[in-house]
């Protein structure tokens, strides 16, 4: 198991009872049952606190606490670095070196984030993303069909990557035989992406580069997807430019390639863990629906982070400005101060505003086809698997980070 990242001194400002020592990619507990991890986090810090690992920095692990800093850019920005700091990492650049992409628009703040995210919007509406059922249905019927006789599976490769990914892939136009190569390069881009800003700027290009071919074809050949329809955008009466189309692409293909696929195998994990639970689904599918939502609620996995914009005062702490604010969905909604008994997975929760989507401007873009990929797989795999279990012999496996991933888990059926 790879070692913590060294402990950093605590500023003078953090007070002794704000720290609790937790690091956000390779806490033991985290990868060993995330969740669970979280609960105890939950029980044991206080819902806003300081870790000294991965360069020292703020974890929000409390609902309320998410929900406002979430709403609040003017204390806590998307922005990378300040304007003045990129100047330098800039000028820091070798010359010659390609332009380094921005995720857009999940890196502005309002004004300039919503006319740059309105471009999206009517590609991933509520209408857009039912148009797309029959064609996951059958792909995620293909996919069992592959494994089905074999009584076996690691549902993280053989179902949940290819599902989302492929589907993604069409709709961006990008070649889905390259769906191994662009799943290495973006689960490095997460891994790596933060801790050293030149180390970022490269990881940008390089995710920039690798659609770089197609996003040029389709300037002059434009195709029916995301990427021809972006170069037929204007923002305020300007035509896209190559840079901006960058921008876009690099912002897609992130969120795109690794975001639901977590959803699917927790909540995969936790319905072969509860054989009652897929008897109940498997009688009344019209329970898919909330299911799909409470597996939401149960297991988040997105864990976005803020720059905090100027020295305030936020969950009783002192904070300085540029210190960096991580927004822990997942704690967010395992909060008993906001769910009653948070760890049970109840169908009749009362309250099911979960924030596994995220909240405020930045709320996340794909949910609508998100919820329609989870309530496809679970109807299939329900309708065409007969019960499974964990696999006894083998293990989930998970990283994290920037998100909370599964990486393997092996099921079994007879």
């Amino acid at each position: 198991m790879e070692a913590l990242s060294p402990a950093v001194p605590t500023p003078a400002h953090i007070p002794p009872e704000a720290v609790y020592d937790f690091d956000m990619r390779v806490d033991p507990g985290l990868l060993a049952n995330p969740h669970e991890r979280l609960r105890e986090i939950l029980r044991d810090a206080p819902p806003v606190f300081w870790t000294p690992r991965n360069g020292g920095r703020w974890i929000v692990m409390g609902y309320s606490e998410i929900y406002e800093a979430a709403r609040d850019p003017e204390r806590f920005t998307s922005t990378f670095m300040p304007p003045e700091q990129m100047k330098a990492v800039m000028a820091m650049m070798p010359a010659g070196m390609p332009r380094v992409p921005q995720a857009t628009p999940i890196s502005m703040d309002p004004p300039e984030h919503p006319k740059f995210r309105a471009p999206l919007q009517k590609t991933f509406s509520p209408r857009a993303a039912m148009q797309q059922i029959e064609d996951i249905r059958a792909l995620t019927d293909k996919l069992i069909d592959a494994v089905i006789d074999q009584g076996h599976c690691d549902f993280i490769p053989d179902i949940a990557v290819p599902l989302p990914v492929t589907i993604f892939l069409g709709l961006m136009g990008l070649p889905v035989d390259r769906l191994p190569e662009f799943r290495v390069l973006v689960q490095e881009f997460l891994a790596n992406t933060g801790a050293d800003p030149m180390a970022s700027g490269r990881l940008f290009r390089r995710v920039a580069d690798a659609m770089l071919p197609v996003i040029m074809a389709r300037k002059d050949d434009p195709k029916d997807d995301i990427i021809s329809l972006l170069w037929q955008t204007e923002i305020e009466g300007e035509t896209m430019s190559v840079e901006l189309m960058e921008d876009y692409c690099v912002l897609l293909f992130i969120a795109g390639l690794d975001t639901v696929i977590n959803g699917m195998g927790f909540a995969v994990r936790h319905m072969a863990m509860h054989p009652e639970l897929q008897a109940q689904l498997r009688a009344e599918p019209d329970l898919i629906t909330e299911a799909a939502e409470e597996m939401l609620r149960r297991y988040s996995f997105a864990v976005p982070q803020r720059r905090i914009n100027k020295d305030c005062s936020f969950a009783g702490w002192d904070m300085k400005e540029n210190e960096w604010l991580v927004l822990y969905y997942p704690g967010a909604n395992l909060d008993s101060r906001e769910f009653a008994s948070p760890e049970n997975f109840d169908l009749t929760r009362e309250n099911k505003v979960h924030l596994a989507f995220g909240a405020g401007v930045h709320r996340c873009l794909g949910a609508h086809l998100a919820r329609v990929e989870l309530q496809v797989l679970y109807q299939q795999i329900l309708k065409r698997l007969p019960e499974f279990r964990l696999d006894p012999d083998k293990h989930a496996t998970y990283h994290a980070g920037n998100i909370i991933a599964m990486d393997s888990l092996p099921i079994r059926w007879d």
